[in-house]
């Protein structure tokens, strides 16, 4: 299980950060892998409302969202969302990375495009206030129930602390260890005993790529998927990307992955590959399969198209297999 944190504090050691910390630690006793974006610390500009986004699906600023950020969230299987509350919101700098998911938003909403993580993809609120008043956290919800929805993730649930205004007041706070446990154990439970399976081709550029996506697609919540390469391309193949917008399956945003990092994040169970067999590792106790399909990369859309459909259905045959037990 892939988790990105998005810690929305100016602060680097305050309440928000240990909340976050403490969230994170006891998701990697489960075994997820974790990753943080200290929003602060990056270059984010705030939308500009160029409405090029929903238009042509991506959004011209030049900054770390462009570079990094929208991939992160393309790629985590849950979104944590962490802020004190600023005016009953969330934070200037959270908000600018929120606002700059308008992109995600019009793929979505504009272009009628399906990512193929938002099947199982969850959100939680982590959020703390000074104050005590009722509504203190009613703002922050609505924005990241929308927020959620933008990025493709079910928001599954919140944790949110009032009176915390001085160093250390979370660390103190007598229910927030037993708060997190519960709420780490029900996120957790939603991907347990899901099979692994990573397919791996030379450049990640294609043939694997669309494997992957199309497990996601019909088998998300079920099978928990990499795709990687034996010699990453720098960037996914612009084809493939167009074959799987007519299936109104989003491959934006998607990152090329060497297979020795595939392999130790996700400790494959099934290994498939596509043209990079004598190149792949020995893995004791792994089931492996080979698929010959030629690379399309290159090719015309029409060949492109017709490798496209050979994957689909060879990746239903396979979750039939995963599922039923035969493999």
């Amino acid at each position: 299980m892939r988790i990105l944190g998005l810690q929305g504090s100016p602060r680097k050691k305050g309440n928000t950060r240990f909340l976050l910390d403490l969230f994170l630690e006891k998701a990697q006793e489960h075994g997820a892998h974790t990753r943080v974006v200290h929003v602060d610390e990056r270059h984010i500009l705030p939308c500009k409302e160029y409405t090029v986004c929903e238009k042509k699906g991506f959004c011209p600023i030049d900054d770390d969202m462009k570079k990094e950020i929208y991939a992160l969230l393309r790629e985590a299987e849950a979104v944590i969302l962490a802020t004190p509350i600023f005016f009953y919101n969330t934070t200037a700098q959270l908000k600018a990375l929120i606002d700059r998911c308008q992109t995600l938003w019009a793929r979505k909403y504009k272009l009628h495009l399906t990512d193929p993580g938002q099947k199982y993809r969850k959100g939680v609120l982590l959020a703390l206030g000074a104050t005590k008043g009722t509504n203190l956290f009613e703002g922050m919800k609505l924005t990241a129930k929308y927020f959620f929805d933008a990025i493709g993730a079910d928001f599954s649930g919140s944790l949110t602390y009032p009176r915390i205004e001085h160093p250390g007041d979370m660390e103190k706070h007598p229910t927030v260890h037993e708060d997190v446990k519960t709420v780490v154990q029900s996120l957790v439970s939603d991907f347990a005993g899901r099979r692994r399976i990573l397919f791996a081709c030379r450049e990640n550029a294609c043939r694997s790529q669309m494997a992957a996506a199309f497990t996601q697609c019909h088998a998300g919540d079920k099978i928990a998927v990499i795709s990687a390469g034996t010699r990453p391309a720098p960037a996914p193949d612009p084809m493939m990307i167009r074959a799987m917008q007519e299936k109104g399956i989003d491959m934006g945003f998607r990152k090329t992955r060497q297979l020795d990092d595939g392999i130790e994040s996700l400790n494959p169970e099934v290994i498939v590959t596509m043209g990079c067999g004598e190149e792949c590792p020995f893995l004791p106790g792994v089931m492996r399969q080979d698929w010959d399909l030629p690379d399309p990369v290159g090719q015309s859309l029409d060949v492109m198209r017709e490798i496209r459909d050979k994957i689909e259905k060879r990746v239903i045959s396979l979750i039939k297999e995963v599922s039923g037990g035969i493999l």
